[in-house]
């Protein structure tokens, strides 16, 4: 076994076909696992970082997985520090029930949301009702790949992190990393004209290395994703917006739902919370107690 003193650290940018490449901070090499490894059926991540022998070549042995920060199940990438959310504002339209859940999604995993609305010169107002939904809730990016507006400001947002692209087929993830990233290449789709919907044009999961420091992964587009199993009286917590009112409730536990007294419920008609989001929060929430009770 090789002296821990000898090893180096690095981040696994992809895994195929039993390899797996590893960045060490000044190139890639393809590694295999140490038998000790295998036989333990440890699971490697993209993301992960481990500790790796070198040897001749470009070649190393990976000797140990370290400890990861953060899990994404689907997909599989580990050490994530943000999710950048693209959706597009038309075409396809955008679907702001299936954003809420991937927005709950990254914060059940401690991962930082970043809400990328793409498309933004197919619309005719720069600021729609949408993205002003969500404006001092979370960070909020506004983009055209197309004419290029917001690409500075996402740039400098991924500075110096590991982040992952999400969100539904077609929304233009891969264009936008195309943009950001010229020799990269990658494959893009086109929107279906009939279906409105688009192809699904990533195939696996990569970490790309930005000139500037960090990396990001695309992932596969996907267009349904289930609400997380929780308790419903967690999900108020996962709504910002939400959750900074829910201490004035008059009932411990109180659901914002049939309750009386509900602080939230009051702030909803002050106009100080969304009622589109509180409507989103509701049918969140009869999902989960309809759930419970089967």
């Amino acid at each position: 076994m090789n002296n821990r003193d000898n090893l180096v650290e690095g981040i696994v940018l992809k895994a195929y076909g039993g390899f797996f490449y590893v960045h060490d901070g000044l190139s890639v090499r393809e590694c295999t696992l140490r038998g000790r490894l295998r036989y333990k059926k440890q699971q490697v991540l993209v993301g992960d970082r481990v500790l790796m022998a070198p040897v001749q070549g470009r070649g190393g042995v990976v000797e140990d997985v370290l400890p990861r920060r953060s899990v994404l199940t689907r997909p599989a990438v580990a050490n994530v520090d943000q999710a950048i959310i693209v959706f597009s504002l038309r075409e396809p339209e955008p679907n702001p029930g299936l954003l809420e859940r991937f927005l709950i999604t990254a914060a059940l995993n401690g991962i930082t949301p970043v809400i990328c609305f793409n498309k933004v010169d197919l619309t005719a107002e720069r600021q729609t009702e949408l993205v002003s939904n969500y404006l001092g809730n979370y960070h909020v990016v506004v983009t055209s790949a197309k004419t290029g507006t917001g690409l500075n400001l996402l740039r400098e947002t991924l500075n110096g992190k590991i982040s992952v692209f999400a969100g539904p087929s077609g929304v233009g993830k891969s264009t936008i990393l195309n943009s950001l990233i010229p020799d990269l290449k990658q494959k893009t789709g086109e929107v279906s004209a009939r279906l409105k919907s688009g192809r699904h044009t990533t195939r696996h999961i990569e970490l790309i290395l930005l000139a500037d420091g960090g990396f990001v992964a695309d992932t596969p587009g996907f267009s349904s994703l289930d609400l997380p199993d929780i308790k419903p009286e967690e999900l108020a917590g996962l709504f910002p917006d939400i959750g900074n009112y829910q201490t004035n409730c008059f009932f411990t536990g109180c659901l914002h739902y049939k309750e009386p007294d509900c602080s939230i419920k009051e702030a909803v008609e002050q106009g100080k919370i969304d009622e589109a989001r509180y409507r989103q929060y509701l049918e969140f929430l009869v999902q989960l107690i309809d759930r419970r009770n089967h």
